[in-house]
């Protein structure tokens, strides 16, 4: 029989992927490699690289122990090419296969690479469809076919009657598809808020985490304290722990944010899912039955299936329709350098500073950070949304482009101009205030928009809608704040303005990341 070649990606780890499928072990050779252009083609976090290369070599001996042949190429491998492409090059000239089955990736660049395989090496190329995800990208495509916007409520309301998740026949359970407005509550602390897992690394993630520090070292963030569950038992575990101690409070508490308190009630399961180590519509059966069995209220059942099954499938759906040039798009024209800041956490912002430093210590922030923090301030002061993506894409574990550049650019940039947003995600630090207890430990007075202690979000949430009146005063949703701002005497206005021409002065002088 002829021999085939199936490279495993790293986001891929998964033992039912679609390159798999009816595949014959005696005749199939697995591919999997770590490769410094995947590390490097932008500066991945530390952890992000160090928990993919860990969560591999494990995978690959869970593939071998299913009687699998994996050829593994270690980072270390003197041999080692440095990119997918060198590699099944020399994987090739090892094992001579007729045909190569892959699963497509998760970014057009490297589709890029896989569909100049073909050509490249002389030998059928297969790609088959992720079958991972619910929504294929025809499907998707005739969803979106004519419609002016794209709404991801409408969309998650048909994964809902195709899943048949949270459904009283045709109707959805509760009497509402949406429980959103009941999963924002402010913050509360609570001596008995669960925490995530700790996972010790074994002597094999031990190695990858030397290696890691010898290699990537200087990337931002840091090796310490590594825990992240490396096989899919231990992804798992903490699945259920999740969906036991946590599930119960997250749609309530969903949208909080506590100084020093990075997870609060959340999954911390989407580096995960991510990868392929967990299967998102079992999880969301999972959720369900929770509901179903009286464990948990209809509100964090709903939020968190919502989260994975429309905005998920969503996100993903755009990325691949809107092609490989949707990164690039700048509706608002801005320009501004990322400050140095997002690369240290050394800002005397406390919510910038707590937001980024849990993100450079763990890899990791959940979802109102990254939109109503980092994200926020990045789309005010004007920020290139080409620098915010690369950034989103380097520190967090969960980030690869198709989840990452849709949420970044057209969810808290606005670059898209509204494609699928309605307005943009832009707000006062009295959002952040509401949301959590950051301001009463900042040195800058949240209630204030002008003067030396102002709280910068302030003057800048105004700076931001005065400067792009042009392109977002006609939006209906932005009619109140745009009245607000009419309303304010003259003088108020050209005060405000000043201060946020200032503080973008000041800001415009510090460091710029060097990375």
């Amino acid at each position: 029989m002829e021999r085939v070649l199936i490279p495993v990606l790293g986001d891929q780890l998964t033992a039912t992927l679609s390159s798999l499928h009816r595949a014959d072990p005696t005749v199939t050779t697995i591919l999997m490699m770590e490769v410094v252009e995947e590390a490097t083609y932008v500066r991945h976090h530390p952890k992000k690289i160090a928990f993919l290369f860990a969560a591999m070599r494990h995978h690959a001996a869970a593939l071998r122990d299913a009687g699998w042949d994996v050829d593994y190429v270690t980072l270390d491998d003197p041999d080692n090419a440095g990119s997918f492409t060198g590699e099944v090059a020399r994987a090739i000239g090892r094992h001579d296969p007729a045909r190569i089955v892959v699963t497509e990736p998760g970014e057009w660049r490297v589709q890029a690479m896989l569909e100049a395989w073909e050509t490249m090496f002389g030998i059928p190329v297969d790609i088959r469809a992720d079958t991972r995800f619910l929504c294929s990208h025809d499907r998707f495509n005739t969803w979106a076919e004519g419609r002016r916007e794209l709404r991801m409520e409408y969309f998650y309301r048909e994964m809902r009657r195709e899943t048949g998740l949270l459904m009283d026949g045709d109707k959805p359970v509760g009497g509402k598809w949406n429980f959103d407005k009941d999963n924002r509550k402010p913050p509360s602390r609570d001596l008995m808020m669960p925490r995530p897992l700790s996972f010790a690394p074994d002597i094999v993630t031990q190695d990858v985490l030397a290696l890691v520090a010898d290699r990537f070292g200087d990337h931002a963030g840091t090796l310490d304290g590594f825990d992240f569950a490396v096989t899919r038992k231990d992804a798992l575990r903490q699945q259920r722990a999740f969906l036991t101690h946590a599930l119960p409070r997250f749609g309530d508490n969903q949208d909080a944010m506590l100084t020093d308190e990075p997870y609060l009630w959340h999954a911390v399961l989407s580096p995960y899912i991510n990868a392929g180590l967990l299967d998102p519509l079992d999880l969301c059966r999972a959720v369900a039955k929770q509901y179903d069995d009286g464990k948990v209220p209809i509100n964090a059942a709903e939020g968190f299936i919502r989260q994975i099954i429309g905005w998920r499938e969503f996100i993903r759906g755009v990325y691949w329709r809107e092609g490989p040039d949707y990164g690039s798009r700048n509706f608002l024209n801005a320009t501004r350098d990322l400050p140095g800041f997002y690369w240290t956490g050394d800002t005397d912002m406390h919510c910038l500073a707590q937001a980024i430093g849990q993100t450079l210590r763990n890899a990791y922030a959940h979802h109102i950070q990254r939109l109503m923090v980092t994200g926020n301030f990045a789309l005010l002061i004007g920020a290139d949304p080409v620098q915010v993506q690369r950034w989103y894409l380097e520190v967090y574990a969960d980030a690869y482009e198709w989840v990452e550049q849709p949420n970044v650019l057209g969810m808290s940039q606005f670059g898209d101009g509204g494609l699928f947003g309605s307005k943009p995600y832009a707000s006062s630090g009295a959002y952040i205030d509401r949301m959590s207890d950051y301001c009463g430990a900042c040195r800058y007075d949240v209630k204030q928009r002008t003067g030396e202690d102002a709280c910068p979000f302030n003057a800048l949430y105004w700076d931001f809608l005065d400067r792009n009146r042009e392109k977002l005063g006609r939006n209906p949703r932005m009619g109140m704040p745009y009245r607000t701002w009419d309303k304010m005497a003259g003088d108020t206005r050209a005060d405000v303005l000043q201060q946020a021409k200032g503080f973008l002065k000041k800001l415009d002088k510090l460091p710029k990341y060097e990375g």
